[in-house]
C-alpha cells in the first residue's frame, strides 16, 4: 500500500451533495484543465468514484470528475472517504494524479515535493520521490533548498523502516541499550536507537566478542550500517590489515540477489541455479531470523549451533576461493 493510502476506504461508495464539496488545496497550480473537462463530460462509461477528505469534504482526487458532472447537471456524485489528516490527504492526491487521469506537470510535482518535505520531514528522498514521481536526486535538491527542513536524526524509506543519517551515533545507542538492558529484543533495540534490526544484531554479536559498537575495530575505517556498498567494495585497513568486506543490508542483498537472477551465465546452468538458491536463502530479514530462533526446540539448538558453524566456515572458504578467482582473472 502506498503512503497516502493507509486510510482509504476502497470498500464504501456514497452519493454525496455536490455542493457539500471544496476544491482547495489541489496540487494542480494552474487548476483544472478545461478540455479535460469537456472529455469526462461527454464519455459515455460511468466515471469512478472521487476520493474527498471526510474531515473537510476537499476532493483528493477527481476535481475534473466533478466539474464534469457539474456540467451533466448532477446533483450529487459517488465518493470514497479519506480519513487521514490533511498532510496525508495532500500526499494521496499527489500520489493518484500522477498515476491515472490527467497527469500532473512537472512544476506541480516539485511544488509538492517541496510541501511533502515540509510536512513529512522523516520521509526519505526516495518515498517522496515515489509518491510525486520525481527522481530522488530532485527531491534532494528541493530539500536543500526548504527552509527549515531540519535533518533530524534519520528518514524514513518506503519500506517503513527509520534509517539514521549518522550510523555511529545509532550503533553507539543500541549498544549502551544491550549493555543496560540485555534482555531486549533486537525489534527494541531497533526501534529505540533508529537502526536496523540487522545492524541491531550487529551490534550485539560485536559486544558479545568484546569488541566496539562502531565499526572501527582493529584500525578499520568507521562506515555507517546503512551505507550503499557496492558489490566485492571492501573497507579499508590501516597498515597491514588486509581489508574487510562491508556487510550489506538483508534488503540490499535481496536486490543483488535478484540481478544475478537474471544472468544468463547463472540462471541457465544447473550449477549456478544451485548457487542461486542458496544465496536466496540469505535474503531473509532480521525479523525472519528472529522468528526462526524463537521456534527453535530446545533440545535442538546444540546440534543447530553446530551446523550454523559448519556452513559459516564453508561461506566463508567460499568466499575466500571466489576472491581468489577474481584476483586470478585481473
Amino acid at each position: 500500500m502506498e503512503p497516502g493510502q493507509a486510510h482509504l476506504d476502497m470498500q464504501t461508495v456514497v452519493e454525496v451533495e455536490i455542493e457539500s464539496l471544496s476544491v482547495a488545496g489541489s496540487p494542480r497550480i494552474s487548476g483544472e484543465d478545461s478540455e479535460h473537462v469537456e472529455m469526462l463530460t461527454v464519455a459515455q462509461a460511468p466515471l469512478p468514484p472521487i476520493i474527498a477528505h471526510r474531515a473537510t469534504m476537499r476532493v483528493i482526487d477527481g476535481i475534473h470528475r466533478l466539474r464534469a458532472a457539474e456540467r451533466r447537471g448532477d446533483d450529487k456524485i459517488a465518493v470514497r472517504f479519506f480519513d487521514g489528516d490533511e498532510a496525508d490527504a495532500f500526499v494521496l492526491a499527489v500520489e493518484s494524479n500522477i498515476t491515472h487521469g490527467l497527469p500532473l506537470s512537472m512544476a506541480d510535482r516539485k511544488n509538492a515535493a517541496e510541501r511533502i518535505i515540509r510536512s513529512h520531514p522523516l520521509w526519505s528522498d526516495r518515498m517522496i520521490a515515489s509518491v510525486t514521481g520525481i527522481a530522488p536526486g530532485t527531491v534532494a535538491e528541493i530539500r536543500r533548498r526548504v527552509s527549515g527542513a531540519a535533518a533530524g536524526r534519520g528518514r524514513i524509506g518506503q519500506d517503513g523502516r527509520f534509517r539514521p543519517l549518522n550510523g555511529a551515533e545509532g550503533r553507539r545507542l543500541a549498544g549502551n541499550l544491550i549493555t543496560e538492558n540485555p534482555g531486549l529484543s533486537l525489534r527494541q533495540i531497533a526501534r529505540a536507537s533508529g537502526i536496523s534490526p540487522e545492524t541491531a544484531r550487529d551490534v550485539r554479536n560485536r559486544l558479545r566478542r568484546g569488541e566496539e559498537p562502531l565499526l572501527k575495530g582493529r584500525g578499520r575505517q568507521a562506515r555507517a550500517p546503512q551505507e550503499q556498498v557496492p558489490v566485492g567494495a571492501a573497507v579499508p585497513g590501516d597498515g597491514g590489515d588486509a581489508a574487510v568486506p562491508a556487510r550489506m543490508p538483508a534488503q540490499d542483498r535481496t536486490v543483488v540477489v535478484r540481478r544475478l537472477k537474471v544472468d544468463p551465465a547463472l540462471r541457465f546452468s544447473e550449477t549456478g541455479r544451485t548457487l542461486l538458491r542458496l544465496l536466496s536463502i540469505h535474503t531473509i530479514s532480521a525479523e525472519e531470523w528472529d522468528d526462526i530462533m524463537a521456534n527453535i526446540p530446545p533440545h535442538c539448538s546444540g546440534i543447530i549451533a553446530q551446523l550454523a558453524r559448519e556452513c559459516a566456515d564453508i561461506w566463508a572458504d567460499f568466499a575466500q576461493r571466489a576472491e581468489q578467482n577474481v584476483a586470478e582473472a585481473v
